[in-house]
């Protein structure tokens, strides 16, 4: 298991279309994924999910990755977050 906090620095925050694209970064790996943002922990291939924690730009959140590819989730998903 692999935890990694990160600021997102996506311009507009996670609202609906860049949560799906994360959704859809994330579901490109097998191993389990899940953002953190203070007392809310939620399953990185959900958007409803996703869509509850309301993240704006600068924000951080601990991403976590268990599993085959964890290494792999965890870079993908903080490429998304910083580069966009």
């Amino acid at each position: 298991m692999i935890k990694k906090t990160i600021a997102i620095e996506l311009e507009t925050g996670l609202e609906a279309r860049p949560v799906a694209m994360l959704v859809q970064v994330a579901s490109q790996y097998d191993s389990n994924i899940y953002v953190e943002c203070g007392t809310k922990r939620v399953n990185a291939k959900s958007i409803m999910g996703m869509m509850t924690l309301g993240l704006v730009p600068g924000e951080q959140v601990t991403v976590t990755a268990d599993g085959a590819d964890e290494e792999k989730a965890i870079e993908g998903i903080e490429k998304y977050l910083t580069e966009g």
